[in-house]
């Protein structure tokens, strides 16, 4: 009978518990515990067998087994990599630096397998295996024994083995911009535990995920992947699901450090970027995943930033990550990120992915003998990427794949999904009552929004992958908008509804009614005679490619850059691998960087605006569901009274259909919150862009481009904050440039949020932020109160002028009908996230500016949802 060894999973403590010292009688029957552990470990073939190899003596097992703090799991770890590093040839050393060319893996026969770097097992190492995000896993590193076969016999590439229809299935999550919108570090939390869940469900090792780069601009390709653009929230979002993952007994790999925003020529992207900015937005969320989540591996990415590729940034990967933060995984590059053999290892990259290509044999015995690196180099980087797999149980567990429990992941999955959605306004059609007799579904978007890595494209009737390149899933199952409503009408006791799926053209001139062709004319008459009309729509995001929009939402010529399958990355663009697709990159010119794939919001306007009824009956009776990749620019005509109910439901996920009508016959209650700012068309941060911010200057050799952050510390809400006394001058409290903030999310219940104050706890140090929160409605519903903190005027002295406001803490709520809670959020000024402080680049530390703060609670960044809790003086 098998045992597995189940990894102790340590969470962040107070300071207290870190220091506790276990009984005698405790460290003993622990010793016991973990030797017997080891044993039967040993016994039923972890890792082979002990081989008599020193790191794999059962007493050390026993020792870190026994651990009682997270620092003394490291500590045994340590050693063990020390004891194993010391046994290996310089041969063995260069191997394990890189992952492996493909391979039908040792362990699992049955597996082609990429990802992974090939074990030793002689020496009990074994076979490393890696697997993509950030939105569940994808390209896993196992295909069909048979894809092996083909590519031996010349009739496939390689690069099958790294997505192919036969990989292996797995939960296709709502997107992570959904988690981070849910404004719940449970849900963050509840995403990991999926990904690491299915992950040892097929043995896979480490998650290149969650990506914890900002939603600089709304166009921008891999929006979807991240958490939005607060770095405060992204951070506590990232430290979330890390240590969830994490728990898991794997390793969780913060990525694209750092300031891996644009995919736009992101290969060869020089980014000039002030270092306060740096720090305080974009250094910030991998800082929180660092310090609070303690990060096993962090990602280098594709671009430069200050004149130095990432993964050769000496300055970041050493001085900042390591001196700094304290920072003891490992660094791993991106595919193909690397672009030269002793920069890197000069710098503090310690792995190369995915192929040995700068860090070959020949290569590594080059720069040997030239003497630009040495051994003792390789051994550093082999010690803390072992230190971390053996800290993490790799080492001493069986590689075995058990199968994947879809049905929990599932409802797990479609939990997300409904505490993610966000009700940005709502005109009286939501809920929809159950006894609609005749309901129309609308737009192309009323198909899965699963990331499906062979099945994905904007082909009508088809599945949409809302999300692809790195994000690619191969789902178990989808849940079209269409079966989830019938289903849900069917479980309210409604068998008698009709729902009419219409699919319009992209010109809004010819649609499909159930299938048959049909006029515009036809369908803005269906939705005239229907009880309840949904609208969907939502854009097509994917790595390898940004997107924008222009001012009146019309499409814009592009140039298409394929790349098939197996080619190299030598032209700058990405390897996606998968067979049906090929990458593109819109061509860029000032102002026109846009795609666009159809007239939507003209076709709202053209529903909305049918004769046969008032433009009030028809607000009241229909509802816009939004899939995007992150912020959209809102036409004026669709937002207040007279437009449409609307909710924003991101990328949803294999369960879009089920988790859309949750939502929409109000069986669960939109709890969301904007993770990003939604403009008004032609009044974005978008609009006032010059081509240095994006998509970059190319110099004269025509290759090399420079995009410069001169926005400084101004994305997202803080660049709308601080145009108040331009553009974007408050009316009636409100900012007129700003169609829903950063923050907000209506309910189908009401709430109120009474008098806050604040107060320093002369214990802790930190102030303490309370407030009431009040359910005034007639249903349950969840409420987010947010805390935000301006600066003392003399912060904008030390260094990049400061916006009015930042995020600082925040809270989800639960709350029955009439009931009340006082919510406490601490600002701690020694936290990872420096909520007091400001960059100073001139003393190169962080410093607490002295004068007043201003503490500001409330229920979204708009000035009208904010009252003063307070201020306090340092």
């Amino acid at each position: 009978m098998r045992q597995k060894l189940r990894p102790v999973s340590h969470r962040p403590s107070s300071n207290k518990s870190r220091g506790q010292i276990l009984s005698p009688r405790k460290t003993a029957l622990a010793l016991a515990l973990g030797t017997a552990l080891a044993v039967g470990l040993v016994a039923c073939g972890g890792s082979d067998s002990y081989n008599g190899n020193a790191w794999m003596r059962p007493s050390l097992v026993a020792q870190q087994a026994a651990a009682s703090t997270d620092a003394a799991k490291e500590a045994v770890a340590n050693q063990r990599a020390k004891l194993l590093v010391q046994a290996m040839t310089t041969e063995q050393k260069m191997q394990q630096l890189t992952g492996s060319m493909p391979e039908l893996l040792p362990e699992l026969p049955e597996c082609y397998g990429a990802r992974h770097v090939s074990g030793i097992a002689a020496l009990n190492i074994p076979t490393f295996r890696i697997t993509n995000g950030p939105v569940g896993l994808g390209q896993n590193d196992c295909v069909s024994k048979s894809v092996y076969d083909e590519v031996k016999a010349g009739t496939k590439f390689f690069t099958a083995a790294y997505t192919h229809p036969t990989s292996a299935k797995a939960t296709a999550l709502p997107s992570a911009i959904s988690a981070a919108a849910s404004f719940d570090p449970g849900v963050a939390t509840a995403y990991g535990n999926v990904i690491g869940t299915e992950m040892n469900n097929l043995a896979l090792h480490v998650f290149e995920a969650p990506g914890v780069n900002m939603a600089r601009l709304p166009i921008l390709g891999r929006n979807f992947e991240y958490f939005g653009e607060d770095p405060y929230l992204t951070g506590t979002m990232g430290v979330a699901e890390v240590k969830a993952v994490q728990a898991k007994g794997l390793i969780g790999m913060p990525k694209h450090f750092v300031g891996n925003e644009q995919e736009t020529n992101r290969m060869k992207i020089q980014e000039t970027i002030d270092p306060q900015v740096l720090r305080e937005i974009y250094l910030l969320p991998f800082e929180m995943t660092v310090k609070d989540g303690k990060a096993a591996s962090i990602m280098c990415a594709y671009n430069s930033v200050n004149g130095l590729n990432s993964c050769e940034n000496k300055a970041l990967l050493t001085g900042v990550l390591r001196d700094d933060w304290g920072f003891t995984g490992y660094v791993q590059s991106d595919f193909f990120t690397v672009k030269s053999t002793v920069g890197p290892m000069l710098g503090g990259m310690d792995h190369e992915m995915p192929i040995p290509q700068f860090w070959s044999k020949t290569n590594l015995t080059a720069a040997l003998t030239a003497g630009t690196i040495t051994t003792a180099m390789f051994d550093k980087s082999l010690e803390r990427r072992y230190t971390q797999m053996f800290k993490w149980g790799i080492f001493d567990r069986p590689l075995k794949q058990t199968p994947i429990d879809f049905a929990s992941n599932g409802q797990v999955a479609r939990d997300i999904g409904t505490k993610a959605a966000v009700l940005l306004q709502n005109n009286g059609a939501l809920p929809f009552a159950s006894s609609a007799a005749k309901l129309v579904l609308i737009g192309k978007a009323s198909q899965v929004y699963a990331q499906q890595a062979v099945a994905g494209g904007a082909v009508v009737g088809k599945a949409m992958g809302g999300g692809g390149g790195s994000s690619d899933v191969v789902p178990n199952y989808t849940v079209a908008p269409l079966e989830g409503i019938k289903n849900m009408l069917t479980s309210l006791g409604n068998t008698t509804a009709t729902v009419q799926l219409i699919l319009v053209d992209d010109a809004n001139a010819t649609a499909t009614i159930d299938g048959v062709s049909a006029s515009f004319a036809d369908v803005t008459a269906a939705a005239a005679g229907a009880d309840a009309v949904i609208v969907m729509a939502g854009t097509i995001a994917e790595e390898g490619a940004d997107r924008a929009t222009t001012q009146d939402g019309s499409s814009l010529s592009s140039v298409t850059v394929p790349l098939a399958a197996g080619a190299t990355a030598a032209d700058g663009s990405s390897l996606d691998w998968y067979a049906s697709a090929s990458l593109t990159t819109p061509a860029t010119a000032t102002g026109t960087n846009a795609v666009k794939n159809s007239n939507t919001v003209a076709m709202v306007k053209a529903i909305m605006a049918v004769t046969s009824t008032t433009a009030k009956a028809m607000a009241q009776k229909t509802a816009l569901v939004l899939k995007d990749n992150a912020g959209v620019a809102m036409d004026p005509a669709l937002v207040g009274t007279s437009g449409p109910s609307i909710l924003e439901v991101w990328f949803p996920g294999q369960e879009d259909g089920n988790i859309v009508a949750d939502l929409l016959f109000g069986r669960k209650n939109p709890s969301g919150k904007l993770p990003v700012t939604f403009p008004y068309a032609g009044k974005g941060f978008l609009d006032s862009l010059t081509t240095q911010q994006f998509p970059g200057v190319v110099a004269a050799d025509g290759v090399t481009q420079t995009v410069t952050y001169s926005e400084q510390l101004n994305i997202g809400y803080r660049w709308y904050d601080s145009n108040v006394s331009g553009q974007c001058a408050v009316v009636n409290g409100s900012n007129p440039c700003v169609a829903f903030p950063f923050g907000h999310g209506l309910s189908y219940t009401t709430f109120n949020v009474g008098a806050s104050s604040v107060a320093r706890n002369t214990i802790t140090g930190s102030y303490e932020v309370k407030a009431t929160v009040t359910n005034t409605g007639s249903l349950a519903g969840s409420e987010v109160v947010q805390v935000y903190l301006s600066l003392p005027a003399s912060a904008s002295s030390v260094g990049a002028a400061q916006p009015p406001k930042r995020l600082t803490g925040f809270q989800k709520v639960e709350l029955a009908p009439g009931a009340s809670k006082q919510v406490v959020i601490s600002i701690d000024p020694s936290g990872a996230n420096h909520p007091l402080s400001v960059w100073s680049t001139a003393s190169n530390a962080w410093v607490i500016p002295a004068g007043q703060y201003t503490v500001h609670v409330g229920k979204s960044s708009s000035p009208k949802d904010l009252a003063q809790a307070g201020n306090f003086s340092r």
